[in-house]
């Protein structure tokens, strides 16, 4: 059994009877998700129990069991509002568990070892996700269109702003409810959208604040997967120029 030092979020691995702590390091004001991947390389899930310091009952969510560390993540979201420590255990009646997990936010994790952290262009290209792949950008003041796709069903993402999240189910399979816990409130902070076709189209609005995008999904489904966001002004100056050129023309 051993006490994790989880202060930074960063990807760490819980074994039977270890618990993880993230002590005061959650701010107010800021939603967080907790990610756990299965590692034990069974078909057996494990259950991860979430505390935090206000006194909330301990939320419990099942890390779906896997072969080949191919599983997809469980997630649970904590409000920084309600703690600013949270820890996550893994029993001493789980033998053989092995769970590998970090925590994201705008802000989080701060340790990014093991994460691929990249800052997503807002230009029309498209990016892919893999594994533990974190995408964080801060769109200008105007609106922008953005797009999820993924051939494989029950493709999973989760997408952060200072205190709100939205989890994106690409070609929905069964419910996603199953893998999503809460801890305290926090459910109503989080918004699920679903498509049952191959792709999620999404419209934001930036606001000078950084936006953060997650995926939360296995190894062999995240590499068919991809995001792409589109600034739309470039697009409304292009209509002014032609609609301006067109009228010269004319006169």
């Amino acid at each position: 059994m051993a006490k994790i030092n989880w202060i930074n979020g960063g990807l760490i691995e819980l074994k039977q009877g270890d618990t993880a702590t993230c002590a005061g390091n959650l701010n107010y004001g800021q939603l967080y998700c907790l990610f756990f991947y299965n590692a034990a390389g069974n078909d057996t899930p494990t259950p991860v129990h979430i505390v935090g310091t206000q006194g909330q009952a301990p939320a419990i969510v099942n890390v779906p069991g896997t072969t080949q560390n191919q599983g997809l993540a469980a997630l649970c979201f904590v409000d920084g509002s309600e703690t600013n420590t949270i820890s996550a255990s893994v029993l001493n009646g789980t033998p053989g568990a092995k769970i590998q997990a970090f925590i994201g936010s705008v802000k989080m994790p701060l340790d990014t070892q093991g994460i691929n952290n990249k800052q997503i262009p807002m230009n029309g290209q498209v990016q892919s996700f893999d594994k533990f792949t974190r995408y964080y950008g801060v769109p200008e003041s105007h609106w922008y269109s953005g797009r999820i796709q993924s051939n494989i069903n029950q493709f999973i993402s989760v997408q952060f702003a200072e205190r709100r999240a939205t989890v994106y189910v690409v070609n929905k399979l069964v419910n996603p409810s199953y893998n999503i816990g809460y801890y305290g409130n926090a459910k109503s902070l989080v918004n699920i959208q679903e498509s049952q076709t191959q792709y999620i189209d999404f419209s934001m609005q930036g606001d000078g604040q950084q936006f953060v995008w997650i995926n939360a999904d296995s190894v062999q489904n995240s590499d068919s997967a991809s995001i792409v966001l589109q600034s739309l002004m470039g697009i409304y100056n292009e209509n002014i120029t032609q609609q301006a050129d067109a009228l010269a023309n004319h006169v």
